[in-house]
């Protein structure tokens, strides 16, 4: 073997031992990193990045964004075997998960929140349901602004109206709960009925379909995210937002840890979730306008008119028994 060829392949092999010694430090590297699960939409995504980033945690966490469907979905069936060492989640699936398998740990900080929650999570933001309308759509049509959700049900609303789904979106379920809590059982599932025959094919599986819809002209009203509204109207758009008389329904997103053996990662995970329930709060509340905590204040235009809240706790189990109304009012 040639003098040459020998140093070649002493070359290659050094090479290889680097690339072996660089990918097992890389994975190392990776484990250490604490992994988010979050359902958030890129807003939010958006406002607990930067409050990481900020705090001094960039290249130590891993965010992954997941469908509510699908994270609540690995919460219920992984338990604590779960990837994600923080969560940001329905506060309504974080409870029915810790109910099953006690996954999450007591955070070790103290929160300010105005309402009394779990030890184990703390909410990040909050979610209110609306009617919202193209004004210029309902001239053209000759519509009447609707006051209710039972005006879209109306034979002149049919075809110009957009509502989201709540066998794919959780915005959904806040239109749901107005009906149950307004019509009950019989009348609601009529009004569901009507609601859905309405809107054709503009049942939308996702939450902001139906503000789309209605921004661009397609349909003259729909039901959604108030923020969405506002916003919408805030940059000139011919939108008006209307809070209904069957009520204004909430839900929340809150952070939760997932109590696992690493004693120093799951530390580090707490400091995190810390960070995003306190830090990313003032960007938060920029798209998500419901006050949380104590201190914190929302302009006129964002306090919906008919706040309510649904007889029942949320939980996946009662999401499970609307979404059997639903289906059955099709």
């Amino acid at each position: 073997m040639s003098k040459t060829l020998k140093i070649a392949l002493l070359s290659l092999v050094a090479l290889s031992l680097v690339f072996v010694w660089v990918g097992r430090n890389s994975s190392k590297a990776d484990e250490e990193k604490v992994v988010i699960y979050t359902n958030g939409d890129e807003e939010a995504t958006a406002a607990m990045e930067t409050s990481l980033k900020d705090a001094g945690y960039e290249g130590k966490y891993v965010l992954q964004s997941l469908g509510t469907s699908e994270l609540g979905g690995k919460l219920l069936a992984e338990g604590d075997e779960i990837e994600a060492d923080v969560v940001t989640m329905s506060s309504y699936f974080i409870e029915s998960a810790q109910e099953q398998h006690s996954m999450f740990k007591n955070l070790s900080f103290s929160t300010k929140a105005l309402e009394n929650n779990p030890a184990y999570y703390t909410p990040i933001l909050a979610n209110t349901g609306s009617i919202f309308v193209n004004t210029e759509v309902l001239k053209q049509k000759g519509l009447p602004i609707p006051t209710s959700i039972k005006d879209l049900t109306k034979p002149e609303y049919k075809g110009f109206i957009s509502i989201p789904n709540i066998l794919d979106s959780s915005t959904g379920w806040l239109l749901v709960q107005a009906i149950i809590n307004q019509y009950g059982d019989a009348e609601g599932k009529k009004v569901l009925h009507d609601l859905i025959a309405n809107s054709g094919p503009h049942l939308e599986s996702s939450g902001s379909g139906p503000i789309n819809k209605v921004q661009v002209g397609e349909v003259a009203a729909g039901f959604g995210l108030r923020y969405q509204a506002v916003m919408a109207k805030e940059s000139g758009l011919p939108i008006k937002f209307v809070d209904p008389a069957e009520g204004n329904f909430s839900y929340t997103e809150s952070v939760a840890v997932v109590n696992k053996d690493n004693e120093a990662k799951t530390n580090l995970a707490m400091k995190m979730a810390e960070t995003i329930s306190k830090d990313a709060r003032e960007e938060l509340l920029k798209h998500y306008p419901v006050a949380l905590y104590e201190g914190e204040k929302v302009t006129e235009k964002n306090k919906p008119a008919h706040p309510m809240k649904f007889k029942q706790p949320l939980t996946v189990e009662l999401l499970k028994q609307h979404q059997e109304f639903f289906k059955s009012a099709q």
